[in-house]
């Protein structure tokens, strides 16, 4: 069945009729638990079921949400959070942004693979139409920085030159089919098929909605070329309204970095080049500081007459490194070593140190204690702690350890 979406891609609204509705659930594209609501099929229907690398539409039955259409044989299946009435009028509405997007998307794709093939021979082999960006695979291993700028030039003439889209329907065993670009047909595929063509550049079989005249796309974008699977090549590319979202977005950055970094745009690689530059002469420098502060605090332990057998220390900044000098410092033969950096309000890292027995018993329990996990060898146990907070219990669970080793101190 050829719905009304593919013989008007530009209707918003309709009236038709609910066939059916039965019980369903919906899993989540990103996961999660299933929602609990309705599959309905309608008499027609103007939001498009997904397919031919198109994603469906949105739109609203009266005024329940559509949250997902797909096709089932010829049928449009309509998922809806509420019941319908079998047999009720309903006004179709459709997210005409989403829905104009991807019209867009999708008969930019039709432009740029048949001129990719007519000037350098590319084949595409499938494609996506993502939510960012769209991405054509074609089957080559390179493509040039010349052949990227050439194909993005031809493909943009071919839109001033307002160059007319216009989509036929052909019967299944229609000859002429056998003639058409095409990547096949839908196992499940029944009734006519229809033919996107456009005039004098390209005719191809496809389920889509497409824009009526190449105009319509407005501008195409190719943002450039990554290495795909098999000897193949993704392209990359934006057309019409992501284009103009994609120069916003990017003058919306560069006005930010110009307030930042108080110079002009043409400035403003070299200023974070000098930037990187200096962050990282001054974590250099801090880790420098760090490891002498180490030392000190170790000498400093060590020198007191009659060293105690358990070290605390806790310290916003420092990391494992850190800890460890601190520990080789002291040693922990005799000496018992609980280390801690980080935020007390938010995760951190942990150091158990001290005697090999005492370390494989209290590690655990220690990391267990600060909600983290750890591991541990020769004497030292460490790991990330999400509570930091509770430093307190551990002092008092090792410093119990310690009066039950030594019951008369």
């Amino acid at each position: 069945m050829v719905f009304r979406c593919q013989r008007d891609s530009w209707a918003r609204q309709f009236t038709t009729r609910v066939v059916s509705c039965r019980a369903a659930e919906l899993r989540p594209e990103g996961g999660g638990e299933p929602v609990h609501g309705f599959q309905v099929v309608l008499e027609d229907t103007i939001l498009f079921p997904e397919g031919g690398g198109q994603p469906d539409d949105r739109g609203l039955i009266g005024d329940v949400p559509v949250l997902r259409v797909t096709r089932r044989g010829t049928e449009a299946v309509h998922f809806v959070p509420a019941a319908l009435e079998p047999g009720a009028e309903v006004l179709l509405s459709l997210d005409w942004e989403r829905r104009f997007d991807h019209m867009q998307q999708h008969s930019g794709q039709h432009l740029i693979s048949a001129v990719a093939e007519q000037m350098f021979g590319f084949k595409t082999t499938s494609w996506e139409l993502g939510r960012q960006r769209s991405v054509i695979e074609l089957d080559t291993p390179v493509v040039t920085a010349e052949q990227l700028q050439a194909l993005e030039e031809s493909v943009n003439e071919k839109i001033r030159d307002r160059v007319p889209v216009t989509v036929r329907e052909l019967a299944a065993d229609d000859p002429e089919v056998e003639t058409v670009r095409s990547r096949g047909l839908p196992d499940d595929h029944a009734g006519p098929v229809r033919v996107v063509d456009i005039e004098g550049i390209d005719s191809n079989l496809c389920c889509g909605t497409h824009v009526s005249n190449l105009s319509d796309l407005q501008v195409i974008k190719l943002l450039g070329v990554e290495k795909g699977k098999k000897n193949k090549t993704n392209l990359v590319f934006l057309v019409g309204n992501r284009v103009l979202k994609s120069i916003e977005q990017s003058h919306s950055t560069e006005k930010a970095l110009t307030s930042l970094l108080k110079n002009g745009p043409g400035e403003h690689v070299e200023a974070v080049k000098r930037l990187q530059s200096s962050v990282k002469l001054l974590q250099k420098n801090n880790l420098n500081l760090l490891r002498d502060i180490a030392v000190l605090i170790a000498r400093d332990f060590k020198s007191k007459p009659a060293p105690k057998q358990l070290f605390v220390l806790h310290r916003k900044e420092g990391d494992s490194e850190f800890m460890n000098i601190i520990a080789n410092e002291i040693g922990t033969e005799e000496t018992l070593l609980f280390l801690t950096v980080g935020d007390e309000k938010e995760a951190g890292l942990f150091l158990l140190a001290g005697p090999v027995e005492a370390v494989e018993n209290l590690g655990p329990r220690v990391a267990e204690l600060l909600g983290g996990k750890g591991a541990g060898k020769r004497g030292r146990f460490q790991g990330k702690a999400a509570k930091m907070s509770r430093r307190g219990e551990v002092q008092a669970l090792l410093q119990e350890f310690i009066s039950n080793q030594n019951p008369g101190a």
